[in-house]
């Protein structure tokens, strides 16, 4: 299979694109600037420019293309990049498949569980209506750029990951300094619910969505076993084999973060089941938060 993977340059994209190669299929990767000698396929969403003749004969694309959200405070400016970033990148490369002859089969565009808003103990499927605040916005957003993708009968999945679990990158790698000191707590209430995911997993699930023809609209990447803010600060405790007892008042998060990005990113409750995975036969590497905390920090 040839696939085409932007947002190869994340800690997402880094691990897809090795895994497809290991596995035998072409990856491309859609790139800004120069790739290093590689072959790859230039593009500029600001542009809104493309290098068609590049992507001739893909059989898929995975769209990971993104401003990190939680990169930046909350700025009308880092907001409207968030936005925008993930828009148009999705908006152009979408319809440069749509009008591709032949088309390609799939598009996977990722999206996320934000998209849910805070839905503080209700377990969350494919099927629950989106939620309210700046994340679910963007989401929104985000998923219905692949429209003209869709129109033109390509495969469209829109990934909505969780938290993926990795030392390399993401929430994990912010949190590990603090628990490593022993000074790691939890996070206001510490009931808000928290769906995770590995790396191992999350790139899997993605690899799953790209050869199973029953994977299509949303799909949740998260793990089975959800937990609360105050499970997973116990676990990691446990795992690094330090004490956790401190706890982050809320007023203090918004104080430091700003009110609307603590309450999306660390305040919000979203407890979501990975309905769609579990039908179509995905199998978890790592089930359990623990198991995936092990495997990564080598514990």
């Amino acid at each position: 299979m040839k696939v085409a993977v932007t947002g190869s340059h994340g800690l997402i994209g880094r691990r897809l694109l090795g895994e497809l190669r290991s596995a035998g299929h072409e990856a491309i990767r859609v790139v800004r600037g120069d790739a290093a000698g590689e072959a790859a396929v230039r593009w500029d969403p600001d542009a809104g420019t493309i290098d068609v003749t590049r992507l001739a004969g893909v059989d898929a694309a995975v769209n990971l293309a993104g401003v990190g959200i939680f990169d930046h405070r909350w700025t009308p400016a880092h907001k409207a990049a968030v936005a925008e970033s993930r828009v148009r990148a999705t908006s152009l490369l979408a319809g440069t498949l749509a009008a591709m002859r032949p088309r390609p089969a799939a598009l996977l565009s990722a999206s996320a569980i934000g998209l849910y808003g805070d839905g503080d103990d209700e377990l969350l499927s494919e099927a629950s209506p989106s939620g309210a605040g700046f994340l679910a916005d963007v989401c929104r957003r985000w998923e219905a750029a692949t429209a003209p993708a869709e129109a033109a009968g390509i495969r469209v999945a829109h990934l909505r990951s969780g938290i993926v679990q990795s030392k390399d990158g993401g929430a994990l790698a912010k949190q590990l300094p603090l628990f490593r000191a022993g000074l790691g707590g939890r996070l206001g209430s510490g009931r808000q619910w928290l769906s995770w995911i590995s790396l191992t997993d999350e790139v899997a699930a993605i690899l799953h969505a790209l050869g199973d023809e029953r994977v299509s609209g949303p799909v949740n990447l998260v793990a089975p076993g959800p937990v609360t803010n105050a499970e997973l600060t116990a676990t990691l405790a446990a795992v690094l084999g330090r004490p956790a007892r401190l706890a982050v008042p809320r007023l203090a998060l918004e104080v430091a973060l700003g009110r609307e990005m603590a309450r999306e990113m660390l305040l919000a409750s979203q407890r979501v089941e990975p309905a769609v995975l579990g039908r179509t036969g995905f199998v978890w590497r790592h089930p359990r938060l623990d198991e995936a905390l092990r495997a990564e920090l080598g514990r």
